[in-house]
């Protein structure tokens, strides 16, 4: 089973004494400029890597899930006999579930130890995952329950792995172990749609669950035998005030803006919204003038934190305002069918992938300005060839413009992500992957809620003959708010700095 080590008090492996040994008398250039305390990580373990097994595992099934649950949609609309705006709750209802636990993460790792947290988080996703497979067809409700479940487990793994990867990893490897991060996180919308089809294709979407169980499976596996307990439990003490509000604020704005696209600016969605709003508001007002924060959010007021955490929000909208609109226009703008329409995608996919792992290695060289840049031009590049596109556009010429788009994101998103988590000091770490991932998940509601505004009005307004062409029309649109999210983050870009390590951030008294 795995071992249980203290960031404070964890003895240093044989390991870990060899190779600061062999760093020392290697004589090489580049150990000898990297600082001691570089090259030592919080958490002394044998092999990070595989303590970051079960982490990594659960982070891909999260992402996994959410491609694969869009391809999944219409097949569910048939079995439960149900409409579109009731099988929307299966991307709603996940959505919610992990915008309410994220904000709660970091407080659960000071309460809890990490290794247990993350098999409970696996657990429930397996869980969840047998649930919504063998849901009776009569029964939407409890095929709804599996798919909320798994939720939680999301909400806990992403801020975990990020966090977890600071502890583990020496400050030299961390672009390098943010790259692989990347690399899984990436990767699995990368698959969904053509994993989720093949599933289908082969036997239904219930093998999508059971799928889905069986990695959780092997995430349990790896998670028990390798994961550390990375943080010292400091155990503060729990405001039910800000607890009601984080549950208010984040569930409740999450739940509005998504339900914009199918109800509009309707009464009820615009009291959801502002309710969620004012909750925010108090909770980060209660949060600032707290001794014992549920979030930290002093982290926001390190500059390279908060440089970084726009630039990876604008590059996280970019990816998923492109990702939303792509696989519509293929389909209902250049008819593409939707067997194709994963392949067709799948490169780009894989290149993101790719390039998320390089990025990462080749922040820990150059830093993260020329990077997260280089970066976004490419991907302004990426965009505006996608604008471009028309009913009569070749698969080879949107295939290309995927690819560039495919490496400007991953190769702005590995650094920028780096640069603001080596920032925080150390009892810091938690809160600022968990800011950064609430950020991502509230973010990701705004995102896709705009851009199906974006879309349907630029169909309105279309005066061209034929559906295809309005279609194209309305993706345009959407494609132009990635572009802006693109230009802001470039002019953001130039607020980082060379430096990426902690600075000295004092304790709360």
């Amino acid at each position: 089973m795995g071992t249980t080590m203290s960031q404070s008090t964890a003895p240093e492996s044989g390991e870990v004494k060899a190779n600061e040994k062999a760093a020392a008398t290697a004589g090489s250039a580049k150990n000898a400029s990297v600082p001691h305390n570089a090259m030592k990580a919080r958490v002394s373990v044998k092999h990070p890597n595989l303590t970051m097994l079960g982490l990594y595992l659960g982070a891909f099934l999260g992402m996994l899930s959410e491609t694969a649950m869009n391809i999944a949609l219409p097949d569910l609309m048939k079995s439960f006999n149900i409409g579109s705006g009731t099988a929307q709750w299966m991307v709603v209802g996940y959505m919610l579930v992990i915008g309410i636990v994220l904000p709660f993460t970091s407080l659960m790792l000071k309460w809890i130890p990490s290794r247990p947290l993350l098999l409970f988080a696996l657990a429930m996703f397996f869980i969840g995952s047998l649930i919504s497979g063998f849901a009776p067809g009569n029964s939407f409700a409890i095929l709804l329950l599996g798919r909320m479940i798994q939720g939680v487990s999301t909400g806990l793994v992403l801020p975990m792995m990020f966090s977890v990867i600071l502890e583990v990893f020496p400050l030299n490897k961390i672009g390098a172990a943010m790259g692989m991060a990347g690399l899984v996180v990436m990767f699995a919308p990368a698959i969904g749609p053509t994993l989720a089809g093949a599933l289908i294709g082969a036997f239904s979407w219930r093998a999508i669950f059971f799928f889905f169980a069986v990695i959780a499976l092997l995430a349990l596996v790896a998670a028990s035998i390798w994961m550390v307990n990375a943080y010292t439990l400091t155990k503060p003490t729990i405001d039910p005030f800000s607890c009601i509000a984080s549950i208010l604020g984040f569930g409740g704005f999450v739940l509005g803006v998504s339900l914009i696209s199918d109800f509009g600016f309707s009464l009820p969605v615009l009291g959801i919204m502002v309710v969620g709003i004012a909750a925010i508001v108090c909770y980060s007002y209660r949060q600032l003038h707290m001794g014992n924060p549920i979030i930290d959010l002093r982290a926001m007021g390190i500059r390279q934190f908060t440089v970084g955490a726009l630039i990876v929000m604008m590059n996280f909208g970019i990816t998923l305002a492109t990702m939303y609109l792509m696989p519509q226009e293929l389909q209902n703008g250049l008819g593409v069918k939707v067997a194709l329409t994963g392949l067709v995608m799948l490169p780009g996919g894989v290149v993101n992938a790719l390039v998320s792992m390089f990025a990462g290695r080749l922040f820990d060289i150059v830093g993260p300005n020329w990077l997260v840049r280089g970066g976004l031009v490419l991907s302004m590049i990426g965009v505006i060839l996608l604008m471009l596109a028309n009913p009569s556009t070749s698969i080879a010429y949107i295939i290309c413009a995927h690819v560039i788009l495919m490496v400007g994101v991953p190769m702005t998103m590995s650094p920028a992500q780096s640069s603001a988590l080596a920032s925080l000091p150390q009892h810091l770490s938690t809160d600022g992957s968990t800011i950064l991932n609430t950020m991502q998940q509230v973010l990701g509601a705004v995102i896709t809620a705009v851009t199906t505004i974006l879309l349907q009005a630029g169909q309105a307004s279309s005066h061209a003959d034929g559906k295809e062409m309005a279609f194209v029309t309305g993706s345009r649109w959407g494609f132009t708010f990635a572009l802006v999210l693109a230009i802001v983050a470039f002019l953001v870009s130039f607020g980082l700095s060379k430096r990426t390590t902690a600075e000295d951030v004092p304790h709360r008294s």
